[in-house]
């Protein structure tokens, strides 16, 4: 299902917004490569490549975006900066949590938390990919999110 951010008013303006369709997050790195294979290999997808500097994970609803320091030239060399996201958590729903445990120790010794359930149902792992980023892969157990995600 996919996810809408939507803002009713906009208030400098006075106008309705419409609704917006997040449909991707794109990590900017300076090894490419490295970090495509990486997600490849802890997501079990293929990457579709657009240019040497510009891959795509794609899921059923949500695309992973991934771009080298190279394609910041088009928005301005200091927009972003790659290996230094410290405030947001990439997730993916997976079926098995701690199935992709046993998988994931061996992309990366970056574990953050082992799988846990958490307070609001959803047995979680943390890590971190080659650059940094904090990935929680989760399970829903209790019945409310697994509702939630049916």
């Amino acid at each position: 299902m996919p996810f809408y951010f939507c803002v009713i008013i906009n208030l400098k303006t006075k106008r309705k917004m419409g609704k917006a369709n997040l449909v991707s997050l794109r990590i900017i790195t300076a090894d490419i490569k490295r970090l495509v294979q990486f997600f490849e290999d802890a997501t079990g997808t293929t990457a579709k490549w657009a240019t040497d500097d510009f891959a795509e994970v794609i899921s059923e609803s949500f695309t992973l975006a991934i771009g080298s320091t190279r394609t910041l030239a088009f928005f301005g060399e200091s927009v972003a900066e790659p290996a230094t996201n410290k405030s947001i958590i990439i997730e993916f729903l997976v079926e098995n949590v701690d199935y992709n445990y046993e998988m994931i120790k061996g992309l990366t010794s970056e574990i953050v938390q082992k799988p846990t359930t958490m307070p609001w149902g959803n047995r979680s792992l943390l890590f971190r990919d080659p650059d940094g980023n904090l990935i929680n892969f989760f399970t829903p157990v209790s019945d409310e999110a697994k509702n939630k995600f049916s």
